[in-house]
């Protein structure tokens, strides 16, 4: 395709396959991994939600992860120029409607999961000061959050990831995942060894892998179980396709997508392993979702023996995970605006940046705003945005996206992946939608 490769000389890449890879892990680890996983693991079968799990992961989330690979390296750019000048090669209408949708969906993550790394980098500046035991968790939380108090920090996580991004894709991101992914595991590590030598930790542990194998009958542990190996590779049709669109030509990347698939599923496991067996040897409840980093867990290492440093790890560990996660998330539309127009990285980030900060107050002191805004988000247009992107590759760009999923492979994908693709993949993301609205969100 002519002027498909036009930027390739000056385009910033991943300075290897393990900084891409790498980088793709701490973009899909993020706070679903934390209170989600853990919580359904234990809700919806124990050891048998992992069998569903895992199917849907590496049929599923590995296939939508070599789509957006393939498709940002085709084009060296990112969703938006990419579905443009397919629909521009087809001579299709809604060019510009159907490449915003996904970038979109992105910026709106970015907006919430900012409010929600303020409320974590509270709690962790309130760990290191002690401030935060001996208190009514509920209370604290609830005037925190929803609240004017709530701004500063929200402001302050949207700071960090634009100080990130502005160094650009290997002195910033890549660099950054280079270290926090591997801190992130040694904190996990250190906390799981400490939550298992805990008296009465036996029954988390228990929660969580005692096979319920009734539950394999329920058709809510399936559909649990899909959204959560479609939502935790963070499949939004633009991320992905950004980090993709940086990796170089050696870079396989059906490898580099089961490695980004495995070992966020066992940053999954390990968080549920940290979390659930202290949750459990202090009686409290290991269904409290969200809330659990707020409200339960700030309880836990209050009676835990040194848990005032250990809540300090805690934290830092979830800082490294959501600001991994939300500097993809920036990435990608900044990377929008620097292949649509002259503006540069510097300009275009504090630009997005500011139009995102402004953003996150209203909903970061009204909870209920932010609510809604969290469900129209992630039900609705995100998955759009993944769907989109999905069927553009797959049925409109399908000979040059299987050459590139092919590239540096030793055995080349056959036709059978975009058949496949086509008849279950694309459909599927239809139905995680349809399942997200019924259900209020599976993700």
């Amino acid at each position: 395709m002519k002027g498909e490769n036009e930027n390739t000389p000056k385009r910033e890449l991943f300075t290897s396959k393990f900084g891409f890879i790498i980088s793709c892990i701490g973009a899909a680890v993020g706070l679903g991994n934390i209170w989600m996983f853990s919580y359904r693991l234990g809700t919806y079968g124990g050891a048998a939600f992992l069998i569903p799990y895992f199917l849907f992961v590496f049929l599923l989330g590995t296939t939508g992860l070599i789509i957006e690979f393939s498709f940002g390296r085709s084009h060296r750019a990112g969703s938006l120029v990419g579905i443009q000048r397919v629909f521009k090669s087809h001579n299709l209408r809604g060019a510009k409607i159907a490449g915003f949708i996904p970038v979109l969906g992105l910026t709106g993550i970015l907006i919430f999961y900012s409010v929600v790394i303020g409320w974590i980098l509270k709690y962790f500046y309130m760990s290191i000061t002690g401030d935060l035991f001996h208190q009514d968790y509920v209370e604290l939380f609830n005037s925190f959050s929803g609240s004017t108090e709530a701004i500063p920090w929200t402001l302050l996580a949207v700071l960090i990831t634009l100080i990130i991004v502005l160094s650009g894709v290997a002195k910033g991101i890549e660099k950054l995942n280079k270290i926090a992914i591997p801190v992130l595991m040694f904190i996990f590590l250190l906390m799981i060894v400490r939550s298992l030598t805990l008296e009465g930790s036996m029954k988390g542990v228990e929660y969580l892998l005692k096979p319920k194998w009734s539950a394999l009958m329920n058709i809510e542990t399936w559909i649990m179980a899909l959204g959560q190996a479609f939502f935790t590779v963070s499949l939004t049709g633009c991320a992905l396709v950004v980090y993709g669109s940086y990796a170089n030509d050696k870079s396989e990347l059906v490898s580099a997508s089961f490695n980004t698939a495995l070992y966020d599923s066992i940053a999954a496991l390990m968080a549920a392993f940290m979390i659930i067996p202290a949750v459990f040897a202090f009686g409290l409840d290991p269904a409290a979702g969200p809330s659990l980093l707020f409200i339960t867990l700030p309880k836990v290492f209050e009676l835990m023996p040194y848990g005032h440093i250990l809540s300090i790890l805690f934290f830092l560990s979830i800082i490294f995970a959501s600001i991994t996660s939300s500097v993809s998330m920036l990435e990608g539309p900044v990377e929008s605006v620097i292949s649509t127009t002259r503006i540069k990285r510097k300009k275009a980030t504090i630009v997005i940046a500011l139009l995102a900060a402004l953003l996150t107050i209203p909903i970061a002191i009204d909870n209920s705003l932010f609510e809604k805004f969290t469900d129209f988000i992630t039900i609705i247009l995100s998955p759009i945005g993944a769907m989109v992107l999905a069927f553009v590759a797959v049925f409109l760009y399908s000979d040059k996206l299987l050459a590139e999923i092919n590239k540096s492979r030793t055995k080349p994908i056959g036709l059978w992946f975009i058949t496949y693709a086509k008849i279950v993949f694309v459909p599927v993301t239809v139905l995680i939608i349809i399942l997200g609205i019924i259900f209020g969100g599976i993700g």
